[in-house]
Parts: structure tokens; sequence; C-alpha cells
């Protein structure tokens, strides 16, 4: 139950912020929405987690803090690049758009959906599928748009690496 009261106040909080309306109407319309979504998805924001989780929660906070600042540096150097290209008088002959697909040693959906994100923030690369095996015998498999040959063959790379170490099991 706290947990839906949580939530209920967080929704209602940043609704009236991103909002800016405050008479009755808009306020009624906002108390009704924030308790439907609050509703379906109160465990979404708050998920009922062993102490064990909990452990994982932490590590997982921990990990990504420390993953941030190569992230945001690999989307700085990213940008420079994708503007050199398509301000480049030559920018048609850079630009080589390349579909590929790797296996991934990450394991954990955070992780795999961390790796997707990062790969989708950067630009010059987009993430357009994960793909499973149903039997579970393989890895998973990522789909990735590059626009250049050189962005393509910089995955997996180094971003999974990090992001293994930030996210992944030690023994993992």
């Amino acid at each position: 139950m706290k947990t839906r009261i949580a939530t209920f106040f967080i929704m209602l909080t940043f609704w009236v912020v991103m909002s800016g309306m405050f008479d009755g109407f808009h306020l009624s319309l906002g108390v009704l929405c924030c308790l439907l979504v609050t509703h379906f998805s109160h465990d979404l924001l708050f998920p009922e987690t062993t102490a064990q989780q909990q452990q994982h929660w932490l590590r997982d906070i921990v990990g990504v803090a420390l993953y941030l600042p190569y992230l945001l540096w690999q989307v700085l150097i990213a940008n420079l690049q994708v503007a050199w290209i398509v301000l480049h008088p030559n920018a048609l002959e850079m630009i080589d758009p390349h579909i590929f697909r790797f296996y991934t040693k990450l394991t954990r959906p955070m992780s795999k959906a961390t790796f997707a994100q990062s790969i989708t923030l950067t630009p010059g690369t987009i993430t357009i599928n994960i793909y499973r095996d149903p039997a579970g015998e393989k890895p998973d498999q990522f789909a990735v748009y590059a626009l250049t040959k050189e962005a393509a063959e910089a995955l997996p790379g180094e971003m999974e690496e990090r992001i293994a170490r930030a996210l992944e099991p030690a023994n993992g």
C-alpha cells in the first residue's frame, strides 16, 4: 500500500510540475490520471524485492553512475564524428551505412537494455533489435544500424566490456 501511495504522489507531483495547470478541472484530471497510472503500474516504480535483489539494485545504481561518464564521452565523440561527416564536402563518400549483427556476452536484462540504449544514444548508431534464441542455447544477438563502417567495427567492443563490469555479476 505504501508503494501505491508513494507512486501516486510522485506521479501527481510530476504531472503538476510538467502541466503547469492549477485550476480545479485540470487538477482533478491529473488526480484521476495519476490514480489510474498508479493502479496499473505501481510495481514498476517500486518492485517487490528480496534482500539479494536489493543488493543488486544498489550495485546497479553504482555501476551505472560509474558508467555514465564514459557514455557521455562516447556520445560527445560520436557527435563530433557525425558532425564532421555531415559537414564534410565529400559526405556522401564518407557515409557507408551498415546493418550488422553480433552476439553479446551480457546476460542480465538490465545490462542488455543499457547496452541497447547506449548504442542508440550514440550518434551514428541505432539498435534495431535484440534476437533471443528460443532454446536458450546461444547468446542474444544485437542488430545494429551504423552510419559508417568504422562505427560498425567498434561494436560490441569497449562499451559492452564496461557495461559488463558495471552491471553483470562478478562471477558471470
